[in-house]
């Protein structure tokens, strides 16, 4: 019997292309369900009943929720193609605490930069250069943070990267004046196809991030 896999999704969320780039990496055939956020379907409730959110995984008629969660477990269910997760503990347990440092650090402050003004959004750019400095180190001279081939950490971040002219446009600076590693390396992601067909057009991130700003009522 084949798989049946549904991923509900919101298409500019960067957490969502994440799930998107480890299934096109594996080759997973799944149905795409886009979600409308300030009105939850009555299948995401149900199938996320205690965070609520997106992406949330249907495989099989069983829910996996959180995004790095979902990625662990479609490198687990699909073990025969494109390991994302290194053998090594070691290296596995490295891998998470970046994937980690870019949930817990990179979502918050970038949401600073188009979400504050003055004082407060040149400490969010500054946090945030530092935060990409940690991770060209992080980088070294690996084509990919996962080594010669697209990794976790690769898959948890590279998403970000169709924010990026958001980010710059809303806070008036350049990435790859700062960061020009960072750059070189999600434009080497970006030639691959479960990469280029997973992440969206920056235009319409930013044209998404003045609608944000219009909700929020920030200038």
């Amino acid at each position: 019997m084949a798989d049946e896999v549904t991923l509900l999704d919101f298409w500019a969320s960067p957490f969502g292309i994440r799930v998107r780039i480890a299934l096109a990496e594996k080759g997973v055939k799944y149905e795409y369900s886009e979600q409308n956020l300030r009105d939850k379907s009555a299948l995401l409730l149900q199938m996320n009943p205690v965070y609520k959110k997106i992406p949330t995984l249907i495989h099989n008629g069983r829910s996996v929720c959180e995004s790095l969660i979902i990625v662990q477990y479609v490198d687990d269910a699909w073990k025969g193609k494109a390991p994302l997760l290194p053998s090594d503990p070691y290296q596995r347990a490295q891998s998470r605490f970046w994937a980690d440092f870019i949930d817990k650090k990179v979502f918050e402050i970038t949401k600073k930069i188009w979400t504050t003004k003055g004082e407060e959004l040149e400490g969010a750019k500054k946090d945030f250069i530092e935060c990409l400095k940690l991770l060209e180190g992080e980088l070294g001279d690996k084509p990919y943070f996962g080594g010669e081939n697209l990794g976790y950490v690769d898959v948890a971040f590279v998403p970000f990267y169709c924010w990026f002219y958001a980010y710059e446009t809303c806070g008036n600076f350049s990435i790859e004046a700062e960061c020009p590693k960072i750059i070189a390396w999600a434009k080497r992601c970006m030639q691959k196809e479960s990469v280029s067909k997973s992440l969206e057009d920056p235009k319409k991130v930013y044209e998404f991030v003045l609608e944000l700003k219009k909700r929020f009522g920030v200038d």
